[in-house]
C-alpha cells in the first residue's frame, strides 16, 4: 500500500480578503484613530485647558527657578503655538491605546495564534514601558536635573527660560526615557527572531552598560544627574529583557508539525 500524509490545515486559510478591501479598513482604522484623538484634544481642551497644560509640564521647572523668575516668550506667536503643541502631544498620548487597538485589529487576522501571543503582549508592555519611562523622567530626573543646573548659575545671571526651547528640552527627555524603557522589548524581539541566543545576550552585558552610557551621554544634556539617570535603568531593564525573553521564547513558539503517518 501507498504511504499516506496526513495535510496539516492552514489556520489563515479562508481568510484572505481583496487589496481594496484591506485599503479600506485601513482608512476606517485610521479615522477611527483621529477621532479619538481629536475627542481627547477637544476634552483636554475644555479641562484643564492647553494654558494649564503647559503650566502642568513646566512645574518641575518653576519649582527650582529663583524666586520671582518666570519662563518667557521670545517669539510673538509662541503663547499660542507652544501650548497647542502640547495640546496635540498629551492627546495623542491619551489616544495611545485606542490607537494601538486599532493597529492590533488592523494586523491580527493575518497571524496565526502563535504569533497573537508575541505580538499582543509586546504591543501593551512597550505602551507601558514608553509610559513609564516618561513619567520616570517627569516625577524623578526633572526635579534632580533642574536643582543640579541651578546649583551652578552664577548670583548675576537671572534665569528666564524660553517656553518654546523649554519645550523641546522636554520633547527630547521624553522621548529618550520613553524609547530607553523599550530596551526590554528590543531584547526580547531579537531574541525571538533567532537573531542573538540567550547566551549571546548575556556574554553582551558589559559592552551594553559602555552603550548605556555612551547613549546617555549624546541624548541628555551634559550633567551627571542625568545621564546616569537615563544609563541606570537601560542597564537594569537589559537583564529584565533577558528574563522576559527566556518566557517569551517559551511559550511562543510555533506549533511543530504533525509527524507523517506512514502504513507498512
Amino acid at each position: 500500500m501507498s504511504d499516506s500524509k496526513p495535510e496539516s490545515e492552514d489556520e489563515l486559510a479562508g481568510t484572505e480578503q481583496p487589496f481594496v478591501a484591506h485599503l479600506m479598513e485601513l482608512r476606517d482604522r485610521l479615522i477611527k484613530s483621529m477621532v479619538a484623538i481629536g475627542v481627547v484634544a477637544g476634552a483636554l481642551a475644555l479641562f484643564p485647558g492647553p494654558g494649564a497644560l503647559y503650566d502642568l509640564l513646566a512645574a518641575p521647572l518653576v519649582a527650582h527657578l529663583p524666586q520671582g523668575a518666570t519662563m518667557i516668550a521670545t517669539s510673538v506667536i509662541s503663547p499660542f503655538m507652544v501650548p497647542l503643541k502640547i495640546l496635540l502631544m498629551a492627546a495623542f498620548l491619551g489616544a495611545l491605546p485606542v490607537v494601538l487597538y486599532q493597529v492590533w485589529a488592523f494586523v491580527a487576522p493575518g497571524l496565526y495564534s502563535h504569533e497573537k501571543r508575541l505580538v499582543l503582549p509586546l504591543v501593551v508592555s512597550s505602551t507601558l514601558l514608553f509610559f513609564a519611562g516618561v513619567a520616570f523622567c517627569y516625577f524623578l530626573v526633572f526635579g534632580k536635573v533642574f536643582t543640579f543646573i541651578q546649583s551652578f548659575a552664577p548670583k548675576s545671571i537671572t534665569a528666564a527660560p524660553d517656553i518654546e526651547a523649554y519645550l523641546s528640552f522636554v520633547l527630547t527627555m521624553f522621548l529618550a526615557f520613553g524609547l530607553a524603557f523599550e530596551v526590554p522589548i528590543a531584547v526580547v524581539v531579537l531574541a525571538r527572531l533567532g537573531v542573538v541566543s540567550i547566551e549571546q545576550l548575556k556574554s553582551f552585558r558589559g559592552y551594553f552598560v559602555v552603550l548605556a552610557f555612551v547613549i546617555a551621554a549624546i541624548v541628555t544634556p551634559p550633567d551627571v544627574v542625568s545621564q546616569l539617570a537615563l544609563a541606570i535603568p537601560m542597564c537594569l531593564l537589559y537583564e529584565v529583557g533577558i528574563w522576559a525573553a527566556r518566557l517569551f521564547i517559551k511559550h511562543t513558539a510555533a506549533p511543530e508539525d504533525p509527524a507523517p503517518a506512514t502504513k507498512p
